[in-house]
């Protein structure tokens, strides 16, 4: 079979810094697929050695079966790569800048391709603007264009959505799905874990460059299956501190082993005279798994991540 995205223990140092160690896994065509971890986990110096921008020091990347490093041209016609940062020519239109980089491709005649990008993205009324002249929002959007000019077989998609409104993010999303839906493989990096929840079908978490978990979202979640408790109050009982998954403020994330405990919960709010401002129960979701395999503001002692998983 040939994988749409393979990594073979690809490993990159900078100076002291372990970005990448010995990372390996596949991604089947057709696959929206999830890639996430905090700050400095090394998702981004990842996605730039499968896009030829980074070299690792040791391993191997391929996409579509064409090796990034010996077969670059061949690999970089098969992806398009969203970045996190705002690149752009000021001197051209949204049109003309998305026309150079269809001719980057040895495509000259896009236009009706063009038009359904600036579409879906929102930007029919802004083609013949400079670039300059647009908002930050707008100026991703192009990106995302620049990306899907070619029609590429894989999209890398580095935190799309980050300072955007939720109007291009609705749009964003259902076009990326009907991409998808059409046979185009998505790597998906993002902040934003109901985003990952919803799209994507396998996941895998980073760490300091490793993977902690690889599996699909079903199986990533159920090993930790638990009701958990949002209270909103002044504080937590003494008694349930070791409980508290999440603290921001006044809102506590606490676990329940099972749904009974609730009265238990409540009765030691009750004697402890803590006024509840709200309490809402709810099942483990994404960004709760994400915090326990990361250690990203949990609290509490912390599961072993699920085993590594292949596409089935």
């Amino acid at each position: 079979m040939t994988y749409a995205v393979e990594f073979q223990a690809v490993s990159r140092r900078f100076g002291e810094l372990q970005a990448l160690d010995d990372i390996s896994f596949t991604i089947a065509p057709g696959e929206f697929f999830g890639l996430l971890g905090p700050n400095g986990a090394g998702k981004t110096t990842l996605i730039s050695v499968l896009g030829g921008l980074v070299r690792p020091d040791s391993g191997r990347a391929f996409v579509m079966g064409h090796d990034v490093a010996t077969d670059y041209l061949n690999s970089r016609r098969q992806l398009g790569m969203v970045p996190q940062e705002l690149v752009f020519d000021p001197f051209f239109t949204v049109r003309e800048t998305l026309r150079f980089q269809a001719g980057y491709f040895g495509l000259h005649r896009a236009d009706d391709w063009i038009d359904e990008i600036l579409h879906h993205l929102g930007l029919s009324d802004k083609a013949d603007k400079g670039m300059r002249t647009l908002s930050g929002g707008m100026k991703r959007r192009v990106l995302v264009g620049q990306a899907l000019v070619h029609k590429p077989p894989v999209i890398v998609l580095d935190e799309p959505t980050a300072g955007v409104d939720v109007e291009l993010r609705h749009a964003l999303w259902a076009f990326i799905s009907r991409l998808n839906k059409e046979g185009h493989t998505v790597l998906l990096t993002t902040h934003y874990l109901p985003e990952a929840e919803t799209l994507c079908g396998r996941i895998a978490m980073l760490k300091a460059g490793r993977v902690v978990a690889l599996d699909h979202k079903h199986r990533l979640l159920s090993p930790f299956e638990m009701t958990m408790v949002r209270l909103t109050a002044a504080r937590v009982p003494d008694s349930w501190q070791a409980r508290v998954r999440r603290e921001e403020g006044q809102s506590f994330l606490i676990e329940l082993q099972r749904l009974e405990e609730l009265e238990t919960l409540l009765a030691a709010l009750r004697a402890d005279g803590i006024a509840v401002k709200d309490l809402q129960v709810e099942q483990t979701d994404l960004e709760q798994v994400f915090l326990r395999l990361t250690g990203s503001g949990a609290k509490g002692n912390e599961r072993q991540p699920a085993p590594a998983g292949e596409p089935s």
